[in-house]
């Protein structure tokens, strides 16, 4: 594994998929839209935790500090349900919060659905890694991602990440022309 190769973190936060009394939806449309778009060299681990502030910063934190993951995409638990925890421990693991994301997400979504409003979603960053909560279902992951993913290639470089290629014909990554001196 070189520095060269993308490393994301797949976190799936449900209690009934973690228990196995739920199938997991939501982790498998994100790795195969990322399959699907991301044309570069990349790899994924993938993880479901219950949905307990305590389990979800222990595994962001692995992700980022232990594996080295420069993406980070949770999905679930980002409603406002007591057991919705998800942003929150997302902020808690950051070091910077990138509230442009959040906005960003819940302005997309909300062409789809007025619900959209409860959403808390959130965008941070600890060390060298982008994390970014997603919702729930597969429709709307497809959709988030159809749009956000446009930014996510440029801050993975931004905070010292790999150059991220994307099959322009789902979503093109955006770089001002001052940094197309890659390639």
């Amino acid at each position: 594994m070189t520095e060269d190769i993308l490393k994301c973190g797949v976190v799936t936060v449900s209690d009934r998929a973690f228990k196995g009394e739920y199938q997991d939806k939501g982790g498998p449309a994100i790795k195969e839209w990322l399959n699907r778009t991301i044309t570069s060299k990349w790899q994924s681990i993938e993880k479901i935790v219950p949905d307990e502030q305590v389990d979800i910063e222990e595994i962001l934190k692995k992700y980022v500090d232990e594996e080295g993951c420069h993406l980070i995409l949770t999905t679930g638990g980002t409603g406002p349900a007591k057991r919705d925890v998800t942003p929150e421990a997302t902020v808690a693991v950051a070091d910077k919060v990138m509230d442009g994301f959040g906005e960003r997400m819940r302005s997309i979504s909300l062409k789809y659905v007025p619900t959209a409003i409860l959403s808390r979603q959130v965008g941070v960053i600890r060390g060298n890694c982008l994390i970014i909560n997603l919702p729930g279902q597969p429709k709307a992951i497809k959709e988030t991602l159809d749009e956000l993913f446009e930014a996510i290639p440029y801050c993975i470089e931004l905070i010292g990440g790999p150059l991220v290629e994307t099959d322009e014909s789902i979503v093109k990554a955006f770089r001002p022309k001052s940094a197309k001196t890659k390639s």
